[in-house]
């Protein structure tokens, strides 16, 4: 186990930063990629920071950890290894480690999250943070969480491995929760369920039926997946409006 210091030193090389070109504290939203990997959607989503004047921090959870895109197929992708609960010690990291960079407002921080990243931020919102290990971190109580304004969950998975979907939530942001209406991953019921519940301990919660697949903004097709130029590009839409709402 690390501590918040000793995960987010491992994390910090390995993550980009995008934003204006200046050194002022702004609000900064953290990305966290789904379990494919860093795709060519997330610095889509970052310039979409960029141009509402967030910073944005996307977070290469597997580099530090010696998986390549094919391990993480085979391995995380299958659920053998790094679930939600697991890697939501990387989020808590990384609001601990960016909440300290001068050119980063720590009181106005965001969310957002891709399937399995989508499932960590859902994680590390419902832990209790004093049980033995949480996160996989010793000190995991150290992370505050009154600096995120909102989380951003695209088709999160809510799947039958995560099993604290239904988890109530310590701090409740502004939410949007998108689901793809042909998820091959969960039904829109389920979804429906878990965002009801995230609702229940008081967040605000904004849901959009996507009329797609899982990963339906990542321009690739892998069958069920398939890509939607349209829906991508409302998506985008939607996250930079979430930013403008709560910035």
């Amino acid at each position: 186990m690390d501590t918040l210091s000793e995960r987010w030193t491992r994390l910090e090389p390995h993550m980009t930063m995008v934003g204006p070109d200046d050194d002022r504290p702004r609000p900064t939203v953290i990305l966290f990629h789904g379990c494919g990997g860093l795709r060519d959607h997330l610095p889509r989503y970052a310039e979409a920071a960029r141009a509402v004047g967030w910073r944005a921090c996307i977070i290469d959870s597997y580099t530090h950890r010696g998986l390549s895109q094919a391990m993480a197929l085979g391995l995380v992708c299958t659920g053998l290894i790094l679930r939600g609960g697991e890697r939501s010690g990387d989020v808590l990291a990384a609001i601990h480690g960016l909440s300290e960079r001068p050119d980063v407002d720590a009181s106005r921080l965001a969310l957002a999250g891709w399937s399995h990243g989508g499932w960590s931020i859902m994680e590390a919102m419902s832990l209790d943070p004093h049980a033995s290990g949480a996160a996989g971190l010793r000190d995991a109580q150290a992370c505050g969480l009154s600096g995120v304004k909102a989380v951003w969950l695209a088709y999160a998975y809510v799947g039958f491995a995560a099993i604290n979907r239904m988890r109530a939530w310590r701090h409740c942001p502004k939410v949007l929760a998108v689901t793809a209406r042909r998820d091959h991953l969960t039904t829109v019921r389920n979804a429906e369920q878990v965002n009801a519940m995230i609702r229940g301990c008081g967040a605000e919660v904004e849901t959009w039926i996507a009329e797609g697949t899982h990963s339906f903004d990542e321009p690739m097709n892998a069958p069920p997946m398939r890509y939607d130029d349209a829906l991508a590009a409302e998506a985008l839409r939607r996250f930079a409006a979430l930013l403008e709402d709560v910035a």
